[in-house]
């Protein structure tokens, strides 16, 4: 006769030690050392269910044990949710794409897919679900968090590679003779104050830089407009951050105290400059006052001045985006930019690893839009355009060369 109290007090000691496995190991064990009622004595002397005593004799005594480090045979325990339920996944990506899959009316269909919501959702179509589940599925089906990607460029011209390897032969040419060759363009303009800027600093736990909750401009303070010239073989950089337009004549002049603060010295027996530029914006090919700044600095320098735009939608291609721009971007990330000079100084202490170096100066003058070029004066300036797309190429020569 075995003492049903022992095997209750054993149990009781041992179960919290052991695993599911173990812990069925145990209770077979004792049923088969009982042998005829074994099962019952154990299932009502532990709580454990007759099905699962049973299961625990057959592994301890059966022909096929359990292979040793499995908690179950294969296919044992609860079947999964999925299983039970063949039309969830589906019903899920249905979800998550109603545009291509599912109804267009959705409640989803402009809203934040959340693991909750889907959730909901999928309980609201008659599932039995839960976000952990959902979140389960989504990656199992390969779905992950993901940010918009800028990777669509618009209608492609049929020439713009041709335009591509245009620009890249113009440059090394100019590099091989020792010319200066720049890549030129208006990096975003910044709200100036205590707004939000993106990205993280280290600063005590606890304690982030306390900003404005809306972007509303400071009239005082207005915008900064940086622009910024790249110096392809010298790896250098300048900036003149604008307090007033982005006009052509304000990029032409940045264009100009870089040569003046930097280029002259670099390159004191320069014939030729040539610069790679958007299409667009105040560097624009098609902006009559670009090409008429561009003769004046020519006329004041002697300078003869190329000039190769890229074509349209491929302004990310442009050197200075990703040389210099993305930099600047990357140094003063989680800074507010409360001032001007916290703006250029900023700027200024812009370093890589490669040898990159920038120089930032305040631009304080007056850059009025809607000035117009007449046809008069369009026409006087001395301009050869290139006999492959001479809209994006063209040569301006100092007047009376």
């Amino acid at each position: 006769m075995y003492d049903e109290a022992n095997i209750t007090r054993r149990f009781e000691l041992l179960a919290p030690l052991l695993d599911e496995r173990a812990q069925r190991l145990l209770v077979g064990a004792e049923a088969a050392c009982i042998g005829y009622g074994g099962v019952s004595i154990v299932s009502r002397s532990t709580g454990v269910s007759r099905e699962a005593v049973a299961e625990g004799v057959k592994d301890v005594t059966g022909p096929e044990r359990l292979p040793k480090g499995r908690i179950r045979r294969e296919g044992g325990g609860r079947k999964r949710t999925v299983l039970k339920d063949p039309s969830l996944r589906s019903d899920l990506e249905s979800l998550i794409e109603p545009v291509t899959r599912g109804d267009p009316e959705s409640p989803l269909r402009w809203t934040c897919k959340s693991l909750r919501r889907l959730s909901a959702e999928l309980n609201a179509m008659g599932h039995n679900t839960s976000h952990r589940m959902v979140a389960e599925l989504l990656h199992e089906m390969k779905y992950s968090l993901q940010a918009n990607k800028k990777t669509i460029e618009g209608s492609s011209h049929p020439d713009r590679n041709a335009q591509f390897e245009h620009i890249n032969k113009a440059v090394q040419g100019q590099l091989d003779s020792g010319e200066p060759a720049i890549s030129v363009d208006t990096k975003k303009k910044e709200l100036v104050g205590n707004f939000k800027n993106g990205g993280r600093e280290l600063r005590p736990k606890g304690d982030p830089e306390r900003v404005r909750v809306h972007d509303f401009e400071i009239k005082e303070l207005g915008k900064a407009a940086p622009y910024g010239v790249y110096d392809v073989g010298q790896n250098t950089g300048w900036i003149s951050v604008g307090t007033d337009h982005d006009t052509a004549a304000f990029a032409v002049n940045t264009i100009r105290r870089w040569w003046y603060s930097m280029g002259q010295d670099v390159y004191p027996d320069a014939k030729e400059l040539l610069i790679t530029a958007d299409s667009g914006g105040s560097n624009g090919s098609r902006v009559r006052l670009w090409k008429l700044e561009l003769q004046k600095m020519a006329d004041e320098t002697g300078l003869e001045i190329s000039v190769c735009h890229l074509p349209p939608g491929t302004s990310k291609w442009n050197k200075i985006e990703h040389r210099l721009f993305s930099f600047i971007t990357q140094n003063w990330r989680g800074k507010p930019l409360i001032s001007h000079e916290v703006i250029v100084n900023l700027i200024a202490s812009t370093r890589t690893e490669k040898g990159l170096t920038v120089r930032c100066e305040l631009d304080k003058g007056s850059y009025p839009k809607g000035i117009t070029v007449s046809k008069k004066e369009f026409d006087q300036i001395n301009m050869i355009k290139d006999s492959f797309h001479g809209e994006w190429n063209y040569t301006i020569s100092p007047r009376g060369s």
